[in-house]
C-alpha cells in the first residue's frame, strides 16, 4: 500500500476516534442542523398545475399560452351523464341535465357552461333570427318535442360526438373555468363544488350516473396522486426497510440506528426543498421514498463491517473505527456517484423531475454526512454487543460462490457479453409515448372516469390551431370561411378524429336560419358583408356566458379551430398535428399557416424533448463518474473497466422492457441517468475490496476476488435487496410515471447485482494479470499479516 493511502487510513482512524470522543457534541450538532433544515417542511406546498411539467422555453407551452392569450382560457370540467335507461332525450334525463347545467354556473371560477339543454339553437321566424336554448322545461316536453330535440342535437356538429353520443345514451355538460392561478386551493375548490353538484344531481334524479373529468380534474388528480404516494408509499417503505434490517442485523439497536439515519436524511432533504421553495408535485412526492431507500445502504456497509469485526473479537469502539477506516472512502464514492446521477436530471425538460433529482441528491449527500457523524456517535453510546449479533454463517457460501465464478470465468465473460448484446438489440423497440390520462393508476378516479368518457362519449385529447384571416374582421371573408370548411372536411377524414369544432359550421347554420330554415341554404354566406351581419346578429342574440369569445379573437381577425381525438398514442397525435400543419401550408394562404397547440400535444412532445436533454445529462454523468472512479481507484484501467458493469445493466433492462412493454414515457426516459449513479455502488464496493486485496495484501487476482466476495458480498446482496424492494414499493405509486420508473429501476438494480457478481469478476480475472508481492505493514493495521488465500481479515 502506498504512503498516501496509508496516511489517509491514519487520518480516518483519527477522525473516528474524534467522533467517538466528542460523541455527545456530534449528536447535538447533527440533530441541530437537521432540525433547522427540517423546519423547511412547513413551507412545502403541493402544486397541482399540469403546466409545471413544462419549462418556460418549451415551444409547445409557448404556443398553447399564445392561444390562451387570444381566446378565453379553456380549463374545464366535463360532467359525463349516463341515464340508467340509456336514453338521454327523455323528460327525466333532460330535467337532470337542466339542473346540472344551472348548478354548474355556481362552481367557483366558471365563466361558461355548455350542454344539450342550453345549446343556442337558431331558427327563423319571419325575417327575424330566433336564438334560444334547445330545451326549456324538460318535464313538460311532449313526445313530439322530444323527438325534435333529439333530431336537432344528433345532427348538430357542435353537439354530436362532443356533448351527446351517437346512440344518444350518454351526454355531457362542459363547464369552462377562468382559473386565477394565484389562489393556493383553487383547483380543490372547483373540484369539490363539482363533486357536490354531481352527488346532488344523482340524489335528486335516481338512475342518473354522473362522472367527472376535464383539465380541472387532471390537475386535481396530480394532487391526489401526490397525497396517495405520500400516505401509502412512505409507511410501506419504512416497514420493508425495518423488516430487512431486523433480518440482517438481528439487533434492535443496529436497526434503530439505521432508521435514525434514514429519518434524519429524509427530513433534512425535504426540509431543504421547502427552504428552496420547491413545489411538491407528483414526481417530487416520491423523493422521501427514494431518499430513505438510498440512505440505508451507507449504514448497512458501515454497520456490517463493524459487526464482522466484533464477531472476530474486536471491541465495539475499535470495530467501529476500523469499519470507518475501511468503508468511508467507498461510501463517499457511492454517495457521490448516486448524487451525480440524480443531479443529471437537471437536464430534463420537465421541472418537477429536476426538483426530484436535486432533492434526492441532497438527501443522498445528507445520508453520507449523517453516516459519518451521527451514526458512529450514536453507535458508540448504544448498548450494541457482539452477543446480540447473529454469528457469521455465509463465509463458506461466498467462498464457494467465488470459486465457481473463478472456475467458469470465461463462460461468464463471453456468455455475459453475448446476453448484453442480444438484449441491447431490443432497446430500439421502446417507443416514446406520453398520454396524460395514462399517468394515473386506475385506482385514481380521474383515470377511470376519463377512460369511460373516451370510450363512450368523446375524446379528451385535443389539437388546436389559431387560424389568422389576415386583417381585422377578416373571418367573415368567404374565401377564409371556405378554407375553414375545407380544413374541417379534411380533418373529419383522418383516423382517430372524434369531433371538429369550427366557425364554418356555425356560419352555415346561421345562413340556413336566415333563409327560413331552408336546408338548401345550409352553406357558407357568399359575401363578406352579409356574413359579418349574420355573425353580429347572432352574437347580439346570445345570452351572457355563451358568446363566441372562446372561438373568435376580439378584432375578428382569427378563429380557434379544435380537433378532438379518441385514444391515440403520443406519436400518432404528433403525426396528426404535423399533417394538419402541412395541409395548411399546401392548401391555405400564408396568413392561415399555424402551429398546432394544446395540452395533449404538449405532453406528447414531452418525452421526445426530455430524451434529448437526458442524453446530454447521462453523458455528463458518465464522464464525471468515470473521472471520479479513475481518480478514486488510482487506475485508468480499473476506472474504464468499471464502466462495463455500470452500463450493461441499463442496456439489459431497457432491452427487457422493449420486449415486454415497449413504451417509454418521460419518467422512464430518465432511468438510465438515475440508475447510473445507483448501480455504480455495487461495483465500487467490490472493486474497492478487490484492490485492497491486491494492493494491501498482495493477493493474486483469484484470491483478491475471493477476498472481495467474502468481505462485501453479503452487504452488496443486502443493499441491492433493500434498493430493489424500495423501487418495487415505488411501482405501487398512483402516478404511473413513478410506478414505471420504480419497476424499470428495480429490474436494473437486480441486473446490476448479477453483473457485478458474474461479469465484473470475470473481467478482473481476464484483464488484471500483473503479479503482486505481499506487503507487510506496521503492526496494528488491518493488513499487518497476509491472510491465507481466500480468508478475509
Amino acid at each position: 500500500m502506498n504512503r498516501n493511502a496509508h496516511s489517509w487510513d491514519h487520518r480516518l482512524q483519527a477522525y473516528g476516534r474524534a467522533v467517538v470522543r466528542f460523541r455527545w457534541l456530534v449528536i447535538a450538532a447533527s440533530l441541530g442542523v437537521i432540525g433547522l433544515l427540517g423546519a423547511g417542511t412547513t413551507r412545502l406546498v403541493i402544486n397541482d398545475d399540469y403546466r409545471l411539467f413544462f419549462s418556460d422555453d418549451n415551444p409547445q407551452l409557448q404556443a398553447f399560452e399564445a392561444m390562451q392569450n387570444i381566446y378565453a382560457k379553456n380549463d374545464n370540467i366535463l360532467f359525463v351523464v349516463t341515464p340508467e335507461d340509456g336514453e338521454v332525450f327523455s323528460p327525466r334525463t333532460l330535467a337532470a341535465i337542466e339542473e346540472l347545467t344551472t348548478g354548474a354556473w355556481q362552481i367557483p371560477f366558471v365563466n361558461r357552461v355548455d350542454s344539450v339543454t342550453n345549446f343556442q339553437h337558431t331558427e327563423a321566424e319571419g325575417d327575424d333570427l330566433i336564438v334560444e336554448a334547445l330545451v326549456e322545461g324538460a318535464d313538460g316536453l311532449s313526445p313530439e318535442n322530444l323527438e325534435r330535440v333529439r333530431a336537432i342535437a344528433l345532427a348538430e356538429p357542435l353537439l354530436a360526438h362532443r356533448l351527446v353520443s351517437p346512440a344518444a345514451d350518454i351526454t355531457g355538460v362542459n363547464a369552462v373555468l377562468q382559473m386565477p392561478r394565484d389562489i393556493p386551493d383553487e383547483t380543490q375548490q372547483a373540484a369539490f363544488a363539482a363533486r357536490q353538484l354531481a352527488e346532488q344531481v344523482s340524489r335528486n334524479h335516481p338512475g342518473i350516473e354522473v362522472r367527472l373529468t376535464g383539465f380541472v380534474f387532471l390537475n386535481n388528480a396530480f394532487k391526489e396522486a401526490s397525497l396517495d404516494d405520500l400516505t401509502l408509499l412512505m409507511p410501506l417503505m419504512y416497514l420493508v426497510i425495518v423488516v430487512f434490517l431486523a433480518l440482517l442485523f438481528r439487533s434492535f439497536w443496529a436497526t434503530f440506528a439505521t432508521v435514525v439515519v434514514i429519518i434524519t436524511a429524509t427530513v433534512g432533504a425535504t426540509g431543504a426543498a421547502g427552504w428552496l421553495g420547491t413545489p411538491v408535485t407528483s414526481p417530487m412526492a416520491i423523493a422521501p421514498t427514494l431518499i430513505l431507500t438510498l440512505a440505508v445502504a451507507d449504514s448497512i456497509h458501515l454497520l456490517k463491517g463493524m459487526l464482522v469485526k466484533m464477531r472476530q473479537g474486536m471491541d465495539k469502539i475499535d470495530a467501529l473505527i476500523e469499519s470507518l477506516r475501511v468503508n468511508a472512502w467507498p461510501i463517499f464514492l457511492t454517495s457521490a456517484t448516486t448524487a451525480i446521477g440524480f443531479l443529471s436530471m437537471n437536464f430534463s425538460d420537465a421541472p418537477p423531475f429536476q426538483d426530484l433529482g436535486n432533492t434526492t441528491s441532497i438527501g443522498v449527500s445528507l445520508a453520507f454526512l449523517i453516516s459519518m457523524t451521527l451514526l458512529p456517535a450514536l453507535i458508540s453510546i448504544l448498548p450494541l454487543r457482539a452477543g446480540s449479533v447473529r454469528r457469521q454463517t455465509d463465509s463458506d457460501f461466498w467462498r464457494r460462490f467465488a470459486d465457481h465464478v473463478i472456475t467458469h470465468r470465461r463462460r461468464f465473460l463471453w456468455g455475459g457479453a453475448l446476453v448484453v448484446m442480444v438484449f441491447a438489440m431490443a432497446v430500439p423497440r421502446n417507443v416514446l409515448n406520453d398520454q396524460f390520462v395514462e399517468y394515473f393508476a386506475p385506482r385514481i378516479e380521474f383515470r377511470r372516469d376519463t377512460d369511460y368518457a373516451i370510450e363512450r362519449l368523446t375524446g379528451i385529447y385535443q389539437v388546436e390551431y389559431s387560424l389568422e384571416a389576415g386583417d381585422s374582421g377578416g373571418i367573415s371573408e368567404p374565401e377564409y370561411l371556405a378554407k375553414l370548411d375545407a380544413f374541417a372536411d379534411w380533418w373529419r377524414q383522418q383516423p382517430g378524429v372524434v369531433h371538429v369544432r369550427t366557425l364554418a359550421d356555425t356560419m352555415k347554420r346561421i345562413n340556413r336560419s336566415m333563409h327560413g330554415d331552408d336546408d338548401a341554404y345550409h352553406r357558407l354566406p357568399e359575401e363578406r358583408d352579409l356574413a359579418a351581419q349574420y355573425l353580429l346578429l347572432y352574437e347580439m342574440s346570445l345570452p351572457y356566458g355563451l358568446d363566441l369569445n372562446d372561438e373568435i379573437s376580439i378584432d375578428k381577425s382569427a378563429t380557434r379551430f379544435s380537433i378532438t381525438f379518441g385514444d391515440l398514442t403520443a406519436r400518432e397525435l404528433i403525426d396528426a398535428a404535423q399533417r394538419g400543419e402541412a395541409w395548411l401550408r399546401d392548401n391555405a394562404p400564408p396568413a392561415m399557416h399555424a402551429v398546432a397547440a394544446g395540452p395533449a400535444l404538449m405532453f406528447a412532445h414531452l418525452s421526445q424533448r426530455n430524451i434529448r436533454g437526458m442524453l446530454t445529462g447521462t453523458l455528463s454523468a458518465l464522464v464525471l463518474i468515470s473521472f471520479l472512479l479513475i481518480f478514486a481507484l488510482r487506475s485508468l484501467r480499473f476506472g474504464l473497466l468499471s464502466l462495463v458493469p455500470n452500463l450493461a445493466p441499463a442496456a439489459l433492462a431497457f432491452g427487457i422492457w422493449g420486449l415486454i412493454v415497449a413504451q417509454v414515457n418521460i419518467g422512464l426516459s430518465m432511468v438510465l441517468a438515475m440508475t447510473l449513479g445507483i448501480v455504480v455502488d455495487d461495483s465500487v464496493h467490490f472493486l474497492a475490496k478487490y484492490l485492497r486485496g491486491r494492493r494491501e495484501r498482495g493477493y493474486e487476482p483469484p484470491d483478491a476476488v475471493r477476498y472481495a466476495f467474502e468481505s462485501v458480498g453479503g452487504a452488496l446482496w443486502t443493499t441491492s435487496a433493500v434498493l430493489t424492494a424500495g423501487f418495487i414499493v415505488l411501482s405501487f405509486s398512483a402516478f404511473d410515471m413513478n410506478a414505471g420508473m420504480g419497476r424499470l429501476t428495480a429490474i436494473t438494480i437486480v441486473l446490476a447485482l448479477v453483473t457485478d457478481f458474474l461479469l465484473l469478476p470475470a473481467l478482473l480475472l481476464t484483464f488484471d494479470r500483473r503479479q503482486r508481492q505481499p506487503v507487510v505493514l506496521p503492526a496494528g493495521t488491518e493488513s499487518a499479516s497476509v491472510a491465507p488465500s481466500g480468508a478475509p481479515s
